[in-house]
């Protein structure tokens, strides 16, 4: 019986002692076609034969590794210890591109829960329609830390930034906003001003959102927000929207998510986007990296003219106003504006269509605030005409982008488990005086660079 059974043409495996023959259909072509990867299929813990009639009697048949179907390029071939070639799985690369972008965004969309999908659609409609509230929360969720909500806060202001490009193309690719950050020394009369100042343009029919930062403490982490208290008729008003911010330990004047908010409020329909910074320094300008002019406030008292002289934050300023021009100061005001007009004159311009001004105002009586609103149109005119705006607002994106990296390596570090078990000895070292700081930071980076060296030797050697 065995014998006729081996007489019989094509290809019969034995498994185990026992025989089993193919259904023969047609030519040895229709069989390979009809089973394909006969010889590579065994039952685990018994060994395959495969044997092949010839013209020189039976041999055996050498396993093949079957084609990977199309669109299996992270699979790799490896030996396996049978002597059978399998096909292990590895991570495929990550897309890359626009379209890669596109893909992990709708990705990320299918993870939400039916929760989740309803509130992202309630905050994107209601602040593209301009609810106040829908803002206000949408705000909050870009401020948050928790990681859901930050993966949240992603889809939305991706949302909203779909919705202002198409906005852009309809209004001739002319910007719908304009922002202004304001800075300056502790007690210039920021708040005072943009009360009176925000006045003025929702009486012209503008609508004015004031991001106002103020700083956090170091010992408690509490902030007092107490800038909306000197703005109470602009927080009366429908056509203004104020938010306070703390500064949560960020360096610069402004929050981590300042620029996520000015990208909310242009999408709720604001026009007119006011940045107030805490109480600044010389070298503390981040405000002006993402927004399209940047104010400089200075008290009658702010120095003489080698002060104005000094590179830092005076030099990033597109206009530079004097606050408090009234009364007992009106006169040292005055100085001051003749003596900063001729100290910005030996400073490079930031702008090859622009030089800045310096003006002076009094907020306790309003004087002074047409001729500054009519520079800062004049200033915002120019620059969309030239075109260097836009530009401007580009290279802001590209300098934001790497301050969020910045951030996030530093975070990714810290929670590296090869570096945070290390953290603790080397603080303790660095406390007692055995070793530098510099050469602890070493250490750290040294240790996160070897490990990840070794995660991906690992990976490239499987």
């Amino acid at each position: 019986m065995m014998f006729q059974a081996l007489l019989l043409p094509g290809v019969w495996c034995r498994w185990g002692g026992r025989a089993r023959a193919p259904a023969l259909q047609g030519s040895r072509a229709s069989l390979s076609a009809a089973r394909p990867g006969l010889a590579q299929r065994r039952a685990p813990g018994r060994q395959l034969h495969s044997l092949v009639r010839g013209p020189r009697g039976l041999r055996r048949l050498q396993p093949t590794v079957p084609a990977a179907p199309a669109g299996l390029r992270g699979l790799r071939p490896v030996q396996a210890a049978a002597g059978l070639l399998a096909l292990r799985p590895v991570p495929a690369p990550a897309p890359l591109g626009l379209r890669g972008f596109r893909a992990e965004q709708q990705q990320m969309a299918l993870t939400l829960s039916d929760w989740e999908k309803r509130l992202l659609e309630r905050l994107c409609n209601g602040l593209l329609g301009g609810d106040r509230s829908c803002l206000a929360e949408g705000i909050t969720l870009a401020e948050s830390t928790n990681g859901q909500k930050k993966h949240l806060a992603r889809l939305l202001l991706q949302k909203v930034l779909d919705c202002q490009r198409e906005r852009v193309r309809l209004n001739d690719q002319r910007p719908l906003a304009f922002r202004m950050g304001l800075s300056g020394p502790p007690g210039a009369g920021k708040s005072t001003f943009i009360e009176k100042f925000g006045k003025m343009l929702t009486g012209k029919g503008h609508k004015v959102a004031v991001l106002a930062v103020d700083p956090s403490s170091k010992t408690t982490g509490g902030s007092l927000l107490g800038d909306k208290t000197r703005m109470i008729e602009l927080s009366r008003d429908m056509n203004a929207y104020i938010r306070p911010s703390p500064t949560l330990g960020t360096l610069g004047g402004v929050t981590r998510t300042t620029n996520e908010a000015i990208i909310l409020c242009e999408g709720a329909g604001y026009d007119i986007i006011l940045v107030e910074t805490v109480g600044v320094g010389q070298s503390e300008f981040a405000v002006a990296d993402m927004v399209d002019m940047f104010i400089l406030f200075i008290s009658p008292a702010g120095g003489d003219e080698l002060q104005g002289i000094k590179r830092g934050i005076i030099e990033m300023a597109d206009l530079v106003v004097v606050t408090k021009a009234d009364g007992e100061l009106l006169v040292p005001a005055r100085k001051i504006q003749a003596e900063y007009t001729s100290a910005l004159k030996l400073l490079r311009n930031q702008s090859k269509s622009w030089k800045p001004k310096v003006m002076r105002v009094s907020s306790k009586y309003g004087e002074g605030f047409t001729n500054l609103w009519e520079k800062m149109t004049e200033f915002h005119t120019t620059l969309v005409t030239t075109g260097e705006l836009q530009l401007k607002r580009q290279r802001q994106q590209k300098v934001w982008m790497w301050n969020m990296i910045q951030e996030s390596v530093t975070e990714y570090l810290c929670n590296h488990p090869a570096v945070r078990n290390q953290i603790p000895n080397l603080e303790e070292k660095v406390v007692r005086g055995d070793i530098t700081p510099g050469l602890a930071a070493d250490i750290l980076l040294r240790t996160f660079s070897e490990k990840k060296t070794n995660t991906v030797n690992a990976v490239n050697t499987d």
